[in-house]
């Protein structure tokens, strides 16, 4: 068992795979801290000052009027964003790729240099033509 496990886990594909989902949650990390730190207070203060990290609509209130129950829907707008950024850089990508894959098809192929043989062949029937 350990040997089937070993052969699946060294296998091309799963390798691949695992070193995208690691440089995927890496790519993450980097757009949650943009969004969070860059775009976000950039929108907020297009938005007149809001911050998007505490928007919530508040379910209920302790008796010092604290919220003790809240839907935090500015997380989710910070979210959407994030996911937004990412899709569009991978559609970029996946683009480019298609592009570059496209030109690589299209490129015609060089033609062979003939066999030695037929050009021999060639010559010879030159000079057959040319002696008559």
């Amino acid at each position: 068992m350990l040997k089937e496990f070993r052969d699946f886990a060294l296998r091309g594909n799963v390798v691949d795979l695992a070193i995208g989902v690691i440089i995927g949650a890496s790519f993450g990390k980097i757009v949650d801290a943009m969004v969070n730190n860059i775009l976000m207070p950039v929108i907020g203060i297009l938005t007149g000052g809001i911050d998007f990290s505490k928007l919530q609509w508040v379910l209920a209130r302790n008796d010092a009027g604290e919220a003790t129950s809240a839907l935090g829907y500015g997380v989710l707008i910070s979210t959407i964003v994030q996911f937004t950024i990412i899709a569009w850089v991978l559609f970029l990508i996946v683009k480019a790729m298609n592009s570059l894959k496209k030109q690589a098809e299209e490129a015609p192929a060089a033609p062979a240099a003939p066999p030695a043989q037929e050009v021999l062949l060639g010559e010879i029937r030159d000079l057959l033509k040319a002696g008559r």
